[in-house]
Protein backbone atom coordinates (compact mmCIF):
# COMPACT_ATOMS: atom_id res chain seq x y z
CA UNK A 1 0.00 0.00 0.00
CA UNK A 2 1.48 3.35 -1.16
CA UNK A 3 2.35 5.35 2.07
CA UNK A 4 0.22 8.73 2.21
CA UNK A 5 2.25 11.58 2.74
CA UNK A 6 1.94 13.50 5.94
CA UNK A 7 1.41 17.39 5.58
CA UNK A 8 2.99 19.88 8.47
CA UNK A 9 0.77 22.56 9.18
CA UNK A 10 -2.20 20.85 8.18
CA UNK A 11 -5.44 19.36 9.70
CA UNK A 12 -7.53 16.10 8.43
CA UNK A 13 -11.32 16.57 8.97
CA UNK A 14 -12.53 13.01 8.49
CA UNK A 15 -16.09 11.79 8.23
CA UNK A 16 -17.46 8.33 8.29
CA UNK A 17 -20.90 8.49 5.87
CA UNK A 18 -23.15 5.93 5.33
CA UNK A 19 -26.56 6.98 3.07
CA UNK A 20 -26.26 10.66 4.44
CA UNK A 21 -27.42 13.02 0.90
CA UNK A 22 -29.29 14.49 3.10
CA UNK A 23 -27.02 16.14 5.21
CA UNK A 24 -23.16 15.32 4.04
CA UNK A 25 -23.27 18.78 1.83
CA UNK A 26 -24.43 20.78 4.82
CA UNK A 27 -21.71 19.58 6.84
CA UNK A 28 -19.17 19.66 4.81
CA UNK A 29 -19.62 23.31 3.82
CA UNK A 30 -19.60 24.59 7.98
CA UNK A 31 -16.73 23.56 8.32
CA UNK A 32 -14.87 27.14 8.47
CA UNK A 33 -12.14 26.54 5.72
CA UNK A 34 -11.09 29.99 5.63
CA UNK A 35 -10.79 30.37 9.48
CA UNK A 36 -8.55 27.38 9.61
CA UNK A 37 -6.16 29.07 6.74
CA UNK A 38 -5.90 32.63 8.99
CA UNK A 39 -4.94 30.21 11.72
CA UNK A 40 -1.72 28.72 9.21
CA UNK A 41 -3.39 25.37 8.35
CA UNK A 42 -4.38 23.68 5.36
CA UNK A 43 -7.59 21.25 5.20
CA UNK A 44 -8.19 18.24 3.99
CA UNK A 45 -11.98 17.22 4.58
CA UNK A 46 -11.98 13.18 3.86
CA UNK A 47 -15.31 11.79 3.59
CA UNK A 48 -15.50 7.92 4.48
CA UNK A 49 -18.38 6.71 1.89
CA UNK A 50 -18.68 3.18 3.57
CA UNK A 51 -21.01 1.59 1.32
CA UNK A 52 -23.56 4.22 0.82
CA UNK A 53 -26.29 3.49 -2.20
CA UNK A 54 -28.03 7.67 -2.32
CA UNK A 55 -24.91 9.55 -3.94
CA UNK A 56 -23.40 10.43 -0.68
CA UNK A 57 -20.43 10.14 -2.26
CA UNK A 58 -20.96 12.15 -4.90
CA UNK A 59 -22.49 15.07 -3.23
CA UNK A 60 -19.63 15.35 -0.79
CA UNK A 61 -17.66 15.55 -3.92
CA UNK A 62 -19.84 18.12 -4.87
CA UNK A 63 -19.15 19.97 -2.06
CA UNK A 64 -15.74 20.04 -2.27
CA UNK A 65 -14.51 16.72 -0.13
CA UNK A 66 -12.12 14.37 -1.05
CA UNK A 67 -14.18 11.00 -0.73
CA UNK A 68 -12.50 7.04 -0.32
CA UNK A 69 -15.14 4.77 -0.47
CA UNK A 70 -14.70 1.79 2.16
CA UNK A 71 -16.96 -1.32 1.50
CA UNK A 72 -16.41 -3.24 4.57
CA UNK A 73 -18.92 -1.70 6.87
CA UNK A 74 -18.21 -0.57 10.49
CA UNK A 75 -17.99 2.77 12.08
CA UNK A 76 -14.56 1.57 13.43
CA UNK A 77 -13.18 0.29 9.80
CA UNK A 78 -14.59 3.52 8.31
CA UNK A 79 -12.23 5.78 10.78
CA UNK A 80 -9.15 3.01 10.66
CA UNK A 81 -9.39 3.85 7.10
CA UNK A 82 -9.91 7.46 7.10
CA UNK A 83 -7.18 7.64 9.95
CA UNK A 84 -4.49 5.99 7.26
CA UNK A 85 -5.48 8.47 4.34
CA UNK A 86 -5.44 11.38 6.54
CA UNK A 87 -2.71 13.64 5.06
CA UNK A 88 -2.87 16.14 8.23
CA UNK A 89 -0.84 16.01 11.46
CA UNK A 90 -4.21 17.25 13.76
CA UNK A 91 -6.90 15.09 13.03
CA UNK A 92 -10.37 16.11 13.82
CA UNK A 93 -13.77 14.00 13.46
CA UNK A 94 -17.54 14.63 12.90
CA UNK A 95 -20.30 12.46 12.10
CA UNK A 96 -22.50 12.84 8.38
CA UNK A 97 -25.31 14.22 9.96
CA UNK A 98 -25.21 17.59 11.06
CA UNK A 99 -25.35 16.52 15.27
CA UNK A 100 -21.96 18.05 15.94
CA UNK A 101 -20.62 21.64 15.85
CA UNK A 102 -18.06 21.70 13.07
CA UNK A 103 -17.92 25.49 13.01
CA UNK A 104 -15.59 25.06 16.25
CA UNK A 105 -13.43 22.92 14.75
CA UNK A 106 -10.65 25.94 14.43
CA UNK A 107 -11.34 26.74 18.51
CA UNK A 108 -10.69 22.90 19.19
CA UNK A 109 -7.53 23.02 17.20
CA UNK A 110 -6.27 26.21 18.37
CA UNK A 111 -6.60 24.55 22.14
CA UNK A 112 -4.87 21.41 20.82
CA UNK A 113 -1.97 23.23 19.97
CA UNK A 114 -1.89 26.81 22.13
CA UNK A 115 -2.34 24.10 25.42
CA UNK A 116 0.31 21.60 23.57
CA UNK A 117 -2.33 18.98 23.88
CA UNK A 118 -2.45 15.06 22.17
CA UNK A 119 -6.57 14.51 22.16
CA UNK A 120 -9.43 16.85 22.88
CA UNK A 121 -12.69 14.48 23.41
CA UNK A 122 -15.87 16.30 23.57
CA UNK A 123 -19.23 16.01 26.27
CA UNK A 124 -22.53 15.78 23.41
CA UNK A 125 -24.57 16.04 27.13
CA UNK A 126 -22.99 19.60 28.19
CA UNK A 127 -25.61 21.16 25.81
CA UNK A 128 -28.01 19.03 23.92
CA UNK A 129 -31.09 20.19 22.02
CA UNK A 130 -34.08 18.78 23.27
CA UNK A 131 -34.44 16.15 21.15
CA UNK A 132 -31.11 15.18 19.84
CA UNK A 133 -31.09 11.47 22.16
CA UNK A 134 -33.93 9.56 22.64
CA UNK A 135 -34.51 8.54 26.80
CA UNK A 136 -33.55 5.22 26.00
CA UNK A 137 -30.35 6.26 24.40
CA UNK A 138 -29.65 8.97 27.21
CA UNK A 139 -30.33 5.90 29.59
CA UNK A 140 -28.24 3.74 27.92
CA UNK A 141 -24.97 6.45 27.31
CA UNK A 142 -24.88 7.34 31.09
CA UNK A 143 -24.84 3.08 32.33
CA UNK A 144 -21.92 3.16 29.28
CA UNK A 145 -20.54 6.28 30.45
CA UNK A 146 -20.42 5.04 34.49
CA UNK A 147 -19.26 1.63 32.84
CA UNK A 148 -16.29 3.41 31.99
CA UNK A 149 -15.64 5.81 34.86
CA UNK A 150 -15.33 2.93 37.43
CA UNK A 151 -13.74 0.00 35.30
CA UNK A 152 -11.15 1.78 33.82
CA UNK A 153 -11.40 4.99 36.45
CA UNK A 154 -11.35 7.41 33.81
CA UNK A 155 -12.59 10.72 34.94
CA UNK A 156 -14.72 11.14 31.37
CA UNK A 157 -18.64 12.23 30.94
CA UNK A 158 -19.63 11.61 27.47
CA UNK A 159 -17.57 7.67 26.45
CA UNK A 160 -19.65 7.45 22.93
CA UNK A 161 -18.94 11.36 21.85
CA UNK A 162 -17.81 10.55 18.46
CA UNK A 163 -16.22 13.77 17.66
CA UNK A 164 -12.62 14.16 18.53
CA UNK A 165 -9.49 16.45 17.56
CA UNK A 166 -6.20 15.19 17.89
CA UNK A 167 -2.51 14.39 17.29
CA UNK A 168 -1.95 11.92 13.92
CA UNK A 169 0.82 10.18 16.34
CA UNK A 170 -2.04 8.56 18.90
CA UNK A 171 -3.84 6.64 16.49
CA UNK A 172 -0.32 5.72 15.23
CA UNK A 173 1.11 4.26 18.83
CA UNK A 174 -2.07 2.70 19.92
CA UNK A 175 -3.63 -0.59 18.37
CA UNK A 176 -7.38 0.00 18.04
CA UNK A 177 -9.04 -3.19 17.15
CA UNK A 178 -13.12 -2.60 16.83
CA UNK A 179 -14.57 -2.02 13.52
CA UNK A 180 -17.89 -1.22 14.73
CA UNK A 181 -19.44 1.07 17.41
CA UNK A 182 -17.13 0.53 20.05
CA UNK A 183 -14.44 1.73 18.37
CA UNK A 184 -15.52 5.43 19.64
CA UNK A 185 -14.64 4.41 23.05
CA UNK A 186 -11.85 1.53 22.72
CA UNK A 187 -9.87 5.12 21.15
CA UNK A 188 -10.91 6.92 24.45
CA UNK A 189 -10.03 4.20 26.78
CA UNK A 190 -6.59 3.47 25.38
CA UNK A 191 -5.73 7.48 24.76
CA UNK A 192 -6.36 7.41 28.32
CA UNK A 193 -4.81 4.45 29.95
CA UNK A 194 -1.80 4.84 27.79
CA UNK A 195 -0.41 7.53 30.11
CA UNK A 196 1.54 9.06 27.50
CA UNK A 197 -0.71 11.46 25.94
CA UNK A 198 -2.30 14.98 27.30
CA UNK A 199 -5.74 15.42 26.81
CA UNK A 200 -9.00 16.72 28.06
CA UNK A 201 -12.52 16.55 27.95
CA UNK A 202 -14.57 19.32 26.23
CA UNK A 203 -18.46 20.86 26.39
CA UNK A 204 -19.92 20.95 23.13
CA UNK A 205 -23.57 21.70 21.35
CA UNK A 206 -25.40 18.49 20.23
CA UNK A 207 -27.60 18.95 17.98
CA UNK A 208 -30.85 17.05 16.04
CA UNK A 209 -29.61 14.65 13.51
CA UNK A 210 -30.91 15.03 9.49
CA UNK A 211 -31.53 11.74 8.01
CA UNK A 212 -32.39 8.31 9.01
CA UNK A 213 -30.96 7.19 12.24
CA UNK A 214 -28.38 4.24 11.91
CA UNK A 215 -27.92 3.42 15.60
CA UNK A 216 -29.44 0.16 16.31
CA UNK A 217 -30.20 1.23 20.48
CA UNK A 218 -30.26 -1.90 22.22
CA UNK A 219 -27.95 -3.98 19.71
CA UNK A 220 -25.38 -1.24 19.81
CA UNK A 221 -25.78 -0.26 23.37
CA UNK A 222 -25.30 -3.90 24.47
CA UNK A 223 -22.48 -4.53 22.38
CA UNK A 224 -20.49 -1.57 24.09
CA UNK A 225 -21.57 -2.57 27.27
CA UNK A 226 -20.16 -6.10 26.68
CA UNK A 227 -16.61 -4.75 24.68
CA UNK A 228 -16.03 -2.64 27.77
CA UNK A 229 -15.41 -5.15 29.83
CA UNK A 230 -13.60 -7.46 27.13
CA UNK A 231 -11.20 -4.14 26.77
CA UNK A 232 -11.20 -4.24 30.54
CA UNK A 233 -10.07 -7.94 31.17
CA UNK A 234 -8.05 -7.32 28.00
CA UNK A 235 -6.07 -4.56 29.05
CA UNK A 236 -4.93 -5.18 32.91
CA UNK A 237 -4.90 -9.06 32.55
CA UNK A 238 -1.90 -8.59 29.74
Amino acid sequence: MKKVKEKKNCVSVVIPALNEAEAIQGVIRSIPVERLSKQGFRVQILVVDNGSHDGTGELAKKAGAEVIREERRGYGRAYKTGFKKAKGQIIVTADADLTYPVEIIPDLVKMLVDQNLDFITTNRFAKMEEQAMSLRNKIGNSILNLTTRVLFFADIKDSQSGMWCFKKEVVQHIKLVSDHMPFSQELKIKTIASKKFKWVEVPIEYRNRVGEVKLNGWKDGFGNLIHLFRLRFKMYSA
